[in-house]
């Protein structure tokens, strides 16, 4: 089979009309993939243009790779819509019943869902966050002091093992920060969400007891469903309620799944990468002075440009055959964006080379694209920024443990983020910074666990267990 449809020296392609299943495409979870996907990236972009046919651990796909064909599928929902009702391969019985991937795609929540029952609930997800979102609102100004006073509290936790030491930032900051963020979000009762907490880590991380780890976060969930269904609060669920009475108890247990578990990866991967990045770069001082100019927005706009969290997007289908790149597109094919190969296109990443202005650094697809954007950015932005901004300001000193190109990454077919990030560190000052807490958020103090409820909980215990001394 030939699939090199590129004439390079007339500069143009030929289409091919021949469908997925024929095309015997290369695995794209392959070792290389774990190790370096751009080059995997950069590979297919060679051999196939901006859209390549892949082997998704048994199931074939497209996965596009330029930026401006990522943006014609992210902007058009009518042509390339979501909803695993428009699988064809899916309705055909072609989709073996283990397949790896189907767990995660079958749990029906507004990122995965399409049809007519999208448009309410993404309004529905809209009125809910706009209380959190919005910073002129109570709420959000309570979000932010909380995500403070939680990123005090586990920088206070990892210095008791000295004031200089080796950690983990990933471990020990990076991944339970959202989660605190997010349980905050949901109205868990004081720590009770924390075995909820670790339970999700269990499901990210995919190992031997994700399952367990998966039916009773659910089981959790369904309960805390329940207790907003009785008796509403000032939170996510109940907002979400409001906006959206007639969401049953499994509903709702499953938005505040997709909530937690895209709340917990994307910033917990967002704020690693963030801290290498100002790390790696701080030779020349631009990047922890822009830092200290309070720039930590644009310096995570340019982190997610070379490295955002969410890889590639969930599936979305044709309606019709419809030309793609160097491909015809079949009715009912599962199209995956990426957003990692879109940013490496040379298309685009020319026009972002240091010193360009052609592009914002806002042109990002970290978020997606469309009407189908991430309702949540804002709220992952202001978790990211604020737990950043204190890491910089509690330590006088950090460094890498490993040179940048010896960290160790973990990837998925959704999500890529570090492993973990060793650090040495050197904190400042002899006294914990005070915490500046506005009077609009006064209501905080009853939202944070107090000390003794956090050494009982798990998820504390844990963290306890990752302190580390030494230099």
């Amino acid at each position: 089979m030939d699939f090199h449809l590129v004439d390079e020296e007339a500069g143009e392609s030929t289409p091919s009309g021949e469908r997925l299943e024929a095309l015997a495409p290369e695995p794209l979870l392959t070792r290389d993939y774990e190790t370096r996907p751009g080059l995997v990236y950069e590979r297919l972009r060679q051999r196939h243009g901006p859209v390549a046919p892949v082997d998704l651990l048994g199931v074939p796909a497209w996965l596009v790779l330029g930026y401006r064909e990522s943006l014609q599928v992210l902007q058009d929902d009518a042509a390339w819509p979501k909803g695993l009702e428009n699988w064809r391969a899916r309705s055909e019985g072609r989709v073996p019943a283990d397949w790896p991937l189907g767990p995660s795609l079958e749990v029906n929540h507004v990122l995965i869902q399409g049809g007519p029952g999208y448009p309410a609930l993404r309004g529905a997800w809209d009125a809910a966050l706009r209380p959190f979102q919005d910073p002129r609102n109570p709420q959000a100004k309570r979000l932010r002091s909380a995500v403070t006073v939680y990123a005090d509290d586990l920088i206070t936790l990892l210095g008791q093992g000295g004031r200089t030491g080796l950690a983990d930032l990933s471990a020990q900051f990076s991944r339970p920060l959202p989660l605190m963020a997010a349980s905050h979000l949901l109205g868990f009762p004081g720590s009770q969400g924390d075995d909820a907490l670790m339970d999700m880590w269990r499901v990210l991380d995919a190992g031997p007891d994700a399952e367990p780890a998966l039916e009773r976060l659910l089981r959790t969930l369904s309960e805390l469903a329940a207790a907003k269904v009785a008796q509403p609060g000032d939170d996510f669920p109940s907002h979400l309620l409001a906006a959206h009475p007639d969401l049953s108890v499994d509903e709702l247990a499953r938005e505040l799944f997709m909530l937690l578990g895209m709340t917990s990866d994307h910033v917990g991967i967002l704020i690693s990468n963030t801290v290498v990045e100002v790390l790696s770069g701080e030779r020349d001082g631009g990047v922890r002075s822009a830092l200290s100019a309070g720039m930590v927005r644009e310096t995570m706009n340019r982190v997610v440009m070379r490295k955002p969290p969410l890889v590639n997007f969930v599936p979305r289908f044709a309606v019709e055959d419809t030309r793609l790149g160097n491909y015809t597109i079949h009715a009912g094919d599962p199209v995956w964006v990426s957003s990692a190969a879109a940013h490496a296109d040379p298309l685009f990443a020319g026009q972002m080379a240091p010193g360009s202005s052609t592009i914002s650094s806002r042109a990002h697809l970290s978020w997606g694209a469309g009407r189908r954007q991430c309702p949540a950015r804002e709220l992952a932005s202001t978790i990211a920024s604020a737990g950043v901004s204190r890491l910089f300001e509690r330590f006088g000193h950090l460094e890498l443990a490993l040179p940048v190109d010896q960290l160790p990454w973990r990837s998925s077919p959704f999500m890529r983020g570090l492993r973990s990030l060793p650090v040495r560190y050197e904190l400042a000052g002899e006294a914990l910074p005070a915490v500046r807490v506005p009077a609009e958020a006064a209501a905080l103090a009853a939202d944070v666990p107090d000390q003794a409820a956090k050494r009982r909980s798990s998820l504390w215990r844990y963290l306890t267990g990752l302190i580390r001394s030494g230099g």
